[in-house]
């Protein structure tokens, strides 16, 4: 678990006015569009980050949300540096076993943050995620074919044949444990690809992999759902 005295930093700078990135935080319609995922309790679940028991300055552009986690917003080279400095292990001890799990959802979400700001300018989208263990051990991006597209540099465009079909666009970014991807497939949307450590309540470890797409009509979007999760189906183990 990362050490309690040096809680992390995560950073990104959005091609956009700071006023713009500060609705993307503070409006509700807006912070559903990019953070997490669809599912029937998505707007409870930014009512609780983003508005219960929060201290926000809206001239100084700083959101402190409860844990001690704290956005701040400054000025960047090309838009706005998005600084989210994670409160310290201890501040909120019933979420302290998924301090590192919660870090790397922050890091996936602020990544969905700028783009959706940048390429969609926060239009409405619609995600499938896929969550489990994989019955052969391994890593993902490896099981997908898309090992060498993880050692490219963000920025790079790429073309991959995955075992659930094509994926092409550009890198955009890469971390020890994430692979996010656009993805002109998914309407011009955003791919991850994340593994997940092994930890006391997932003592297998795990992998997300978590599709944003735009503008695909209920069918297209039907095939999309339907060739990857007949892969996860083939390759996950089932849940008991």
């Amino acid at each position: 678990m990362t050490d309690a005295a040096e809680p992390p930093v995560i950073e990104v700078t959005v091609a956009a006015p700071a006023e713009t990135v500060w609705r993307a935080l503070r409006e509700p319609d807006l912070i559903r569009r990019w953070h997490g995922w669809d599912f029937d309790g998505l707007d409870e679940e930014v009512e609780s980050i983003y508005a219960t028991g929060v201290t926000a300055d809206d001239a100084a552009h700083v959101l402190a949300i409860q844990g001690g986690d704290r956005f701040t917003l400054h000025p960047a080279e090309g838009g706005t540096l998005v600084r989210l400095s994670r409160g310290p292990i201890g501040a909120d001890p019933e979420w302290d076993a998924y301090y590192d799990e919660i870090t790397e959802g922050w890091y996936t979400f602020l990544q969905q943050l700028r783009f959706a700001v940048e390429h969609h300018d926060l239009a409405e989208r619609r995600t499938l995620i896929l969550e489990g263990t994989l019955e052969q051990p391994g890593i993902l991006v490896d099981a997908l074919g898309l090992h060498g597209v993880a050692e490219l540099a963000p920025g790079t465009p790429y073309k991959a044949e995955t075992p659930a079909g094509r994926l092409s666009g550009e890198v955009w970014a890469v971390s020890p444990g994430q692979l996010l991807l656009t993805a002109e497939e998914l309407g011009d949307g955003l791919a991850v690809f994340a593994q997940q450590e092994h930890t006391s309540y997932r003592p297998d470890g795990g992998v997300l992999i978590l599709l944003t797409t735009y503008g695909m009509d209920p069918a297209a979007f039907a095939a999309l759902e339907k060739r990857w999760s007949s892969w996860w189906d083939r390759h996950r183990v089932a849940p008991e």
